[in-house]
């Protein structure tokens, strides 16, 4: 990255990619992006990490990409808790994984551990740095003002105006995207119509309410290191017009002892906000070299923790890809994948998450649907699938180009499970025969093939390249020779699968650098096909 100084007040800036948006999904996009070669400076109107841990929750697939990256041992060991909700109905959130149920980590500690990475990747993170314009060009327009015909965007800093000239630009700047009103991005969908009132508060006592429903309202208590959490709706209270303001710790006390008969007036409140059931997504996450990823591309409920999780798996959906589009070794094609995928994922969660709030905020008219909730989720395959949508572990990617086999698409809820059954010996094996094709690589055990330690599937992840994963334990020459040309971008290892575990012995699975399996065969037919897709074609002289 080069910085100069066009006049005594302006500075210039030029990157690869400017990212908008500091929270955990611009700064895990600003690691992704690092960890794939490409220069990112990201700005922030914020002058640190969020002080307000307005999300709280990992989710199981969360914690899988923070340890595919070597993460979760500055984390710790946060509290875990194998239950969950669906709509406030209790559900068991325990699925395949070596992470199942939702780990509680306050969003501050998120927001630290991902700046402290992609400070050491060597990411250009400026705080205190408002966007005011952009002008973007597309794809094969010459070079203009927006430099190598990409994007210029105009900031003011601390110290005056700045100019930033980038290939691309990502919008990861919140619900409220400046962004996205810059570009006029088409944001369909319906605002609020029910609210939350929620604060974190000292100095009270009340008991830990899990979704309780009383006559006149929902209310939920959490007590954690002295502080309480408490949300509290009153049905048939209609979301208020704040106009970007948040309510005083009055309204939560008049509105909470309405609703339980207690007075909380006597606390101390750390922080008060109120979110509504307001529920929009992009129509396009991608606006030619402009992208969007986390609540700039989708604006929900944040119901069972599913906000701050979803935007950190955009972020490591896009990630790889653009890094690999700006260094030349994949075409633009390869972002248009990133919309197909994690709109179709966004889309399912958004209405999962409308279903939910009916449950939660609804009046004494939804307590028929909530008793049949309560049965249905006894049944395991409902409770797996449910479980599999708020966890993500469910997704499964149409990594064939197949139409309408998205996320969680043919396959049924494997869930990395059992993904050795009805697996036929043959050189390709399709979406609907193979049950990892699309899904994430399971965290298992190999043993190498020729001596030495076990390891895990997911530390071959940590290096953010590809991976061609062989496990007939015989080095398969065929497949390393098929794969050699892309040895740059995808590592080959030859392993045999530990004993009893999710792996298909004797097969062969090609993973992208995101950790979905975008191949699976017992010999080299259709593995160029796939590299070429997922990993770019190769130059004359490769």
């Amino acid at each position: 990255m080069t910085t100069d100084h066009q006049d005594t007040d302006t500075t210039i800036l030029d990157t690869d990619v400017l990212v908008v948006g500091a929270g955990p999904a611009g700064l895990m996009l600003a690691t992704e992006l690092r960890l794939g070669g490409a220069e990112v400076v990201v700005v922030d109107q914020r002058p640190g990490p969020t002080t307000e841990s307005r999300a709280s929750t990992l989710h199981a697939r969360t914690m899988e990409i923070l340890d595919s990256r070597g993460l979760l041992d500055e984390l710790g060991t946060p509290p875990c808790e194998p239950r969950g909700h669906f709509g406030g109905v209790p559900l068991d959130l325990t699925l395949p994984s070596s992470y199942p149920g939702q780990w509680k980590v306050a969003q501050t500690r998120t927001e630290e551990l991902l700046q402290r990475r992609a400070a050491v990747l060597g990411a250009d993170l400026r705080r205190r740095h408002q966007l005011l314009s952009l002008e973007a060009e597309s794809e094969g327009a010459g070079r203009g003002r927006a430099g190598r015909g990409g994007v210029e965007a105009e900031a003011i800093g601390p110290y005056g105006p700045v100019r930033i000239r980038a290939r691309y630009l990502v919008g990861c700047d919140g619900e409220d995207s400046t962004v996205r009103r810059l570009v006029r991005a088409p944001f369909p969908g319906r605002d609020a119509a029910r609210e939350l009132l929620r604060a974190d508060v000292s100095g009270v006592e009340v008991a830990d309410r899990r979704f309780q429903r009383l006559e006149h309202g929902l209310a939920i208590a959490a007590t954690r290191e002295g502080v309480t959490r408490v949300m509290v709706h009153e049905f048939g209270r209609p979301a208020a017009e704040r106009d970007g303001a948040e309510p005083d710790f009055a309204e939560v006390t008049d509105v909470w002892k309405r609703v339980t008969g207690e007075d909380i007036s006597q606390g101390t409140p750390l922080w008060v906000n109120a979110f509504g059931d307001a529920n929009r997504q992009l129509a396009h996450y991608r606006h030619g070299r402009v992208l969007f990823a986390g609540d700039a591309a989708h604006r929900q409920m944040p119901s069972g923790g599913q906000a701050l999780n979803l935007g950190v798996q955009d972020a490591f959906n896009l990630g790889w890809k653009l890094a690999a589009v700006v260094r030349g070794s994949a075409g633009e094609d390869l972002l248009d994948t990133y919309h197909s995928e994690r709109h179709t994922v966004g889309r399912q969660v958004l209405a999962n998450i409308r279903a939910q709030v009916e449950l939660l905020l609804g009046g004494p008219e939804v307590e028929p649907a909530r008793a049949l909730l309560t049965e249905l989720v006894a049944l395991d395959g409902v409770r797996q699938h449910l479980a599999g949508m708020i966890s993500g572990l469910g997704i499964r990617y149409d990594v064939e180009g197949v139409e309408g086999c998205g996320a969680e698409g043919a396959g049924g809820d494997d869930f990395g499970a059992g993904a050795a059954k009805g697996v036929g010996v043959g050189s390709e094996i399709h979406s609907d025969e193979h049950p990892l094709l699309g899904r994430r690589l399971p965290d298992a055990w190999l043993e190498p093939a020729e001596g030495g330690a076990r390891r895990r599937t997911t530390e071959l992840l940590r290096t953010g390249r590809g991976l061609l994963l062989s496990l007939d334990g015989d080095g398969a020459p065929a497949l390393r020779a098929t794969a050699a040309p892309w040895s740059d971008r995808v590592a080959f290892v030859a392993d045999r699968p530990a004993a009893g575990g999710p792996l298909p012995a004797g097969q062969a699975l090609l993973v992208r650098p995101d950790g979905y399996v975008a191949w699976a065969g017992s010999g080299p037919a259709g593995l160029a096909r796939a590299l070429t897709r997922w990993f770019g074609t190769l130059a004359a002289d490769d």
